[in-house]
């Protein structure tokens, strides 16, 4: 049985006032394993209509986005049980955060909606996003926003937490994953682009870095050297992007080679790349020091994932959208 009740691992988790949480901007800041041994656990999850994009708490539980269920699911890994919480109807939530107080926040991909969820009280509240767009990622700046992208609408949002006032940038080329960088920059994969944009907050301006014909960038996550890690799942690839002179530095071919799907992508806090192949049951560790990776098969056939994310202790949650399993590495 899981353990999450250290004071200590939780206390340094927890995201203060920096804007840069590391993983991928969420909540709590991720830890290291001193070893990752390779050992996974898994459970079912109560409602597997497909499940999706899990994120860490403050108290070191594991909240999942149930799309189709239209749900939102707490799993507490010390007592290995489940709670849910039914959304209003037609949210179908995407993506989720949880912020320092622990409250959730997911993005209503059918009623074009960011929603909050108070987890003590189980009161949901909704934010219509103008225009609409399908919100898909969200993740945390630091400073009070919530910012998400629009993966059909071809916009990237911004949701005041205390204000509830939403304001957004037309972009293009269906954006899916975000990031922010040290600096305070939003970054986000132009899945139908073959590229990344880079919006500067303060002057609205968005520029574009290629990353290739047919790369089909994915999803992103900052290091904790500020470093930004992208999948490009059109090619097979792991893309390393200095963000600071705005470009991709490395690109390296992923174990399961150009069909293998790389999808999602998170960093520990000693700066080791997570990245799953969705084509393949298995995670890829990545060392940018040795710049090699170590292949850790999952014992379950047709998982899916989606979304990861390392939590404070250093352990990599992954959320199976195809068999209805929540996992994790140690």
């Amino acid at each position: 049985m899981l353990s999450v009740r250290c004071a200590a691992c939780i206390a340094a988790g927890l995201l203060a006032s920096t804007a840069h949480a590391g993983g991928s901007n969420y909540g709590v800041r991720p830890g290291a394993l001193p070893e990752v041994r390779g050992a996974v656990q898994e459970w079912a999850v109560p409602t597997p209509e497909f499940a999706r994009d899990p994120a860490p708490g403050p108290d070191g539980a594991i909240y999942i986005a149930v799309m189709r269920g239209n749900r939102i699911a707490r799993f507490d890994p010390e007592k290995a049980s489940f709670r849910e919480w039914t959304l209003p109807a037609g949210a179908q939530p995407h993506g989720l955060v949880v912020d320092g107080e622990g409250i959730v926040w997911y993005t209503g991909y059918g009623n074009d909606t960011i929603g909050r969820l108070d987890p003590a009280t189980g009161a949901v509240k909704s934010y219509s996003v103008p225009g609409g767009g399908n919100p898909h990622t969200a993740v945390l700046d630091g400073k009070g926003g919530l910012w998400f992208t629009l993966q059909r609408g071809n916009r990237i949002g911004r949701l005041d937490r205390a204000s509830g006032e939403i304001r957004t940038w037309q972009t293009s080329g269906g954006p899916y994953g975000i990031a922010i960088d040290k600096a305070g920059h939003v970054w986000f994969c132009r899945l139908s682009g073959d590229s990344l944009g880079r919006l500067d907050p303060e002057s609205g301006r968005i520029e574009d870095i290629p990353t290739g014909t047919g790369s089909g960038p994915r999803r992103m996550a900052a290091g904790p050297d500020g470093t930004l890690w992208v999948t490009a799942y059109g090619a097979g690839r792991l893309l390393k992007v200095d963000p600071a002179a705005r470009r991709i530095v490395a690109s390296y071919p992923m174990p399961a080679g150009e069909g293998g799907g790389p999808y999602a992508v998170t960093v520990d806090g000693v700066g080791r790349v997570w990245a799953n192949e969705i084509h393949h049951d298995s995670v890829a560790l990545f060392d940018p020091e040795s710049e090699a990776f170590r292949v850790i098969d999952l014992p379950s056939d047709n998982v899916g994932i989606r979304k990861a994310i390392i939590d404070a202790a250093g352990r990599y949650w992954y959320m199976g959208s195809h068999n209805g399993r929540l996992g994790v590495i140690e």
